[in-house]
């Protein structure tokens, strides 16, 4: 059998790539002699590499050449190296699973036919006009769906995609039966409170009171971080609690190992947090500002929890009902940590004597 060789052009973000994993584990059941080539950005070289089904994983670094592109040609000269790796493969197919200029524009510096969707299922409607191939995929569904779709449709089993469970395809770099530990074994649970919007973000205050009653359960706080913001926010929510630990940086490979042996998960609208789902870890999911129907994770073990305020999901930056003195969204402020406490105690066994959550841990 001829070994069908694709390429995939998905570089952004964190969460995007994630949700591009089940169609490749539908493509590899459906044709096992599919091999995936992938153009990825730099940062997140590591996630292709999990996946059983890539071959290669070609790192690109736009967001970082853009800012000096002449630097990046000429001084460090990385652009030649990429471009010869791009271009060393006659491709079967190309599939822009991005649907933006830019991806559209790398596409097209490879070799092979090019799919995408078509003008009106695409991101950017003018990305259409580099493919050979154009699909129509509803913009209503949920991100994961739109991608699978895509895929089964440029490969040729979309009248079969509804036969096929949705699989991230991680067993082999994550097998499940070690991902999946008891809370007695590995007594943690994880914050993943960063993310890119203000409106995204949960109050300090209700960080701090979960994360108390977490303690007072028998249960430490493991808070990881990704920038200099971040960093400030886990160090405040540390200094209130007892038991404890803001992880150092780390790369995506630690911080997998770190999600997949909590007992929970505690999160926002992330990429970390569709990394959790994808492990098959318990995970607890916040949403107020962005829509849990077309991005909520949907991993075996997440529960999506949205706010019930009319107003959301906005899809906005900037919550307009909120007050100049206060620093988050209404919607985030509305999800309490009592509700938040009350979807965790099914993922946690009690360590110590029964308890009942203390008054004094719902305040500061």
């Amino acid at each position: 059998m001829k070994q069908k060789k694709v390429l995939i052009v998905k570089t952004s973000s964190l969460g995007d790539v994630i949700h591009t994993l089940p169609a490749l584990t539908d493509a590899a059941t459906r044709d096992p002699a599919i091999q995936f080539d992938w153009v990825v950005e730099e940062s997140f070289q590591e996630i292709p590499r999990w996946h059983t089904h890539v071959q290669q994983v070609i790192p690109i670094a736009l967001r970082r050449w853009r800012k000096n592109p002449y630097q990046a040609m000429f001084q460090d000269r990385e652009w030649q190296p990429f471009l010869k790796k791009l271009r060393a493969v006659k491709y079967d197919l190309i599939i822009d699973a991005q649907g933006l200029l830019k991806s559209a524009w790398v596409a097209r510096l490879a070799h092979g036919p090019i799919a995408g969707l078509n003008h009106q299922s695409v991101k950017e409607p003018l990305s259409s006009l580099f493919y050979h191939q154009r699909y129509p995929v509803l913009k209503t569904q949920h991100a994961i769906e739109r991608v699978r779709q895509l895929f089964a449709q440029a490969l040729g089993y979309a009248e079969n995609l509804r036969d096929l469970p949705l699989s991230f395809g991680l067993n082999n770099a994550f097998p499940e039966d070690v991902a999946f530990n008891t809370a007695r074994e590995h007594p943690y649970v994880v914050f993943l409170h960063g993310t890119t919007w203000d409106t995204k973000l949960w109050p300090l205050s209700h960080w701090i009171a979960i994360g108390r009653w977490m303690n007072h359960r028998g249960y430490a706080v493991y808070l990881p971080w990704g920038n200099a913001v971040e960093e400030a926010r886990a160090k405040a929510i540390a200094a209130k609690l007892s038991k404890v630990q803001v992880l150092s940086r780390l790369s995506l490979s630690t911080i997998a190992e770190y999600l997949r042996k909590a007992a929970l998960v505690i999160a926002l609208d992330s990429g970390l947090t569709h990394l959790a789902s994808a492990l098959n870890v318990p995970t607890l999911a916040l949403f107020g500002a962005t829509d849990v129907d077309k991005t909520g994770p949907k991993g075996k073990h997440s529960v999506l929890l949205k706010s019930s305020l009319s107003c959301s999901p906005c899809l906005k930056k900037n919550c307009r009902f909120t007050q100049p003195q206060e620093l988050d969204a209404l919607c985030m402020q509305a999800l309490s940590p009592t509700q938040v406490w009350q979807h965790s105690l099914p993922y946690l066994p009690h360590l110590h004597s029964p308890v009942v959550v203390p008054e004094q841990l719902t305040h500061d």
